[in-house]
């Protein structure tokens, strides 16, 4: 007989997109009326799963979902799982954004929990063909599907933004402030941009390090709370910038571009799959100072950037619930006596 899905998600709190990712799928497979829970691991888990008790799957469930970097200590053992693999820190040019700890760490502890649970998934999917790819080359060779993460269109969603004469033109950056994300690129981009150009950006005490060089063209914001501020703030913008050098999948983007903001970002990545270059942005050389700024200018210069709708809508957290109910169905069908 077959059997109607009913998901289990046991998972790592670890403050990231990740936390996100879940809340979001959870959230949508409800309100389609499919049974979805998350059971919240802490964030020792992780690194200390030995230290933490074994959670007990639902009696309801009849399939999990789990991130690739969960250890295999909390993987289900009498339900069948889907894993998803989410980021791509073990492409080979991550190794220059690292320090030796963590390309350690993310070596000979994270690889090998990455690549058994990959394999005793019944289905792996990854959120970019970037990050499949990149599996595929340095875990486990093994079938991967791609699900590009979606954007809840009733939260971001264009609106009619004027600049007011005299102001300045509103860039936004919105992301962790870590060396991968590019961060380092933006005093230099605004310094070379001028005063007519303003960035505010989330730092928060990451970036108190990073303030003395920088121009006063630059604002920090903070930490955005939820969906609706992030959204309030791309809504307020007149281009999102984003020189990451290495993206699993930039979600940040493609609510930039749902709110009908061109992306200024670097050509590279997963950010080729989400952008589409002269259409919901532009993309630069990576570490090209010159290309980010003359790419903004550009945009500037145009007269009809400011909140409009996206020439090529990005993928919604419909359409991205229904490919992971799609995957659902498939495994228990396998699954299912005959």
């Amino acid at each position: 007989m077959e059997r109607t899905p009913a998901v289990w998600f046991p998972t790592v709190r670890t403050n990231t997109g990740t936390d996100i990712f879940t809340e979001r799928l959870v959230k949508e497979l409800n309100q389609r009326g499919i049974r979805a829970e998350i059971t919240w691991l802490p964030l020792r888990s992780e690194y200390a799963p030995w230290t933490v008790p074994l959670p007990e799957a639902p009696n309801w469930a009849t399939i999990a979902h789990v991130n690739t970097w969960l250890h295999p200590r909390f993987a289900p053992q009498n339900l069948p799982f889907v894993a998803t693999i989410h980021h791509s820190v073990h492409h080979p040019d991550a190794l220059s954004y690292k320090g030796w700890l963590r390309a350690a760490y993310h070596k000979f502890w994270i690889a090998p929990i990455e690549r058994e649970i990959m394999r005793r998934a019944a289905k792996v999917i990854a959120v970019s063909h970037f990050v499949a790819d990149t599996a595929k080359q340095t875990l486990a060779d093994v079938p991967i599907e791609v699900i590009y993460n979606g954007v809840d269109t009733a939260i971001f969603k264009p609106r009619n933004r004027i600049r007011t004469p005299g102001e300045p033109f509103q860039l936004l950056y919105v992301g962790s402030w870590m060396a991968r994300k590019g961060v380092d690129l933006l005093a230099p981009i605004m310094r070379e941009l001028g005063d007519q150009f303003e960035l505010r950006y989330t730092g928060g005490p990451a970036a108190e390090k990073d303030k003395p060089d920088m121009p006063s063209n630059m604002k920090d914001i903070g930490r955005l709370d939820g969906d609706a501020e992030v959204a309030r703030a791309m809504q307020n913008s007149d281009a999102f910038l984003f020189p990451s050098r290495s993206e699993g999948h930039p979600l940040v983007a493609i609510e930039a571009i749902a709110c009908g903001i061109p992306v200024v970002a670097t050509r590279g990545s997963s950010l080729t799959e989400v952008i589409k270059d002269q259409q919901t942005g532009v993309l630069c050389t990576q570490d090209d100072v010159h290309a980010f700024t003359k790419a903004v200018r550009r945009i500037a210069s145009t007269p009809t950037t400011a909140s409009q709708q996206p020439s090529v809508a990005p993928p919604s957290i419909s359409q991205n619930s229904s490919s992971h109910i799609a995957i659902y169905e498939n495994v228990l069908r396998k699954s299912s006596p005959s």
